[in-house]
């Protein structure tokens, strides 16, 4: 994943799946129905950490941080 659009996607087909509506998620991430929506149709140009981790946490997921391919020049 490695756009806000494709994230959203991902949470909204995972809501989905366990059969939650947008106001539930939101209600108990904290969050608005209509930020949510927006966001889960990457109509949002950022969503604040707080509020991914609160939504995440909503659909019983959450972050994990894994080693992308670096863009770093290397030490030749």
């Amino acid at each position: 994943m490695s756009t806000l659009q494709q994230l959203g996607s991902e949470i909204a087909e995972r809501r989905k799946r366990l059969g939650l509506k947008q106001t539930d998620v939101a209600r108990k991430s904290g969050v608005t129905p209509e930020s949510l929506s927006r966001f889960e149709r990457g109509r949002l140009p950022e969503f604040g950490s707080r509020k991914l981790i609160a939504v995440l946490a909503a659909v019983g997921m959450e972050i994990a941080l894994v080693e992308a391919e670096s863009h770093l020049p290397s030490d030749a």
